[in-house]
């Protein structure tokens, strides 16, 4: 299959050139376009890509993949969204997205430039796989990071969503151990957080700092953020934009439509 490698963390992170390596090595047909610089917690923004504004596209080699990669002027779902419209060729089946340097879990995955991505193509009607590794301790400090493990996992996750028909967008997350270590694989529900939380830590007149900080809140046994911190190999399946079924839509259009009713006969 025709895969779309990208990621948050820019186009030379060796953690993108892992994953690359891994899904060459399957067999897998690649198109490799990530941002020019790093674009973490872009979510899934595309920036202002105005006609007037010519996207600026360089390349890249990266050891060991046949694959050019295409260092793109802008964030991981403008790479999509570009790569969907044919900008680097035959169109890509699907979206592989990582591997992310730290978890993405809880519902923090809103913010995830690696998340994004994914559910940018899930937009242009393709499945994804979102895959981070927790290679952050509690302090914030990187470790040893175990990317072979992460990519092995993301190997996997891709080949399940090929033989699927729904389409399926997951975000797999990954415990920063070697493949003897890791305990299994568990469906996980978001947490309501991911491994920490922000808070200001000084704010001025001209600008406020912000930190993030270990929680130690206890968090169910099921959610993505405790099952990596566990040992296990988190997956959770995302939904992109989708009419909520149980939105009280039909109040909603009546007290808006009074509303305007009411100022029509003002005026």
């Amino acid at each position: 299959m025709r895969l779309l490698v990208t990621n948050d963390d820019g186009v030379d992170a060796p953690s993108m050139h892992v994953l690359a390596r891994a899904l060459e090595d399957a067999g897998h047909e690649l198109v490799i376009a990530a941002p020019d610089h790093d674009y973490s917690g872009a979510g899934a923004s595309i920036g202002r890509g105005m006609p007037d504004a010519p996207i600026e596209v360089g390349t890249r080699d990266i050891d060991g993949v046949t694959a050019d990669a295409h260092a793109v002027a802008g964030p991981p779902a403008l790479c999509v969204m570009l790569a969907r419209l044919g900008g680097f060729g035959p169109v890509p089946e699907m979206v592989v997205s990582g591997i992310n340097p730290g978890s993405n879990t809880g519902r923090a995955t809103l913010h995830s430039g690696t998340v994004g991505a994914a559910l940018t193509g899930a937009n242009f009607g393709i499945p994804g796989v979102a895959v981070s590794l927790a290679n952050y301790d509690e302090n914030g400090e990187a470790a040893v990071s175990h990317y072979e493990t992460a990519a092995h996992y993301a190997v996997a996750a891709v080949a399940w969503v090929i033989a699927r028909a729904d389409r399926p967008v997951l975000n797999l997350n990954v415990p920063n151990l070697p493949r003897t270590d890791v305990r299994g694989v568990r469906a996980a529900r978001l947490a309501p957080f991911g491994t920490a939380r922000a808070a200001i830590v000084g704010a001025r007149t001209s600008e406020i700092r912000i930190e993030y900080q270990p929680t130690d809140v206890e968090l169910g046994a099921d959610t993505d953020t405790a099952l990596i911190g566990a040992g296990y190999v988190a997956v959770t399946p995302l939904l992109g934009i989708r009419r909520d079924p149980d939105g009280d839509v039909d109040a909603a259009v009546d007290a808006i439509g009074a509303v305007s009713a009411d100022s029509a006969m003002r005026s």
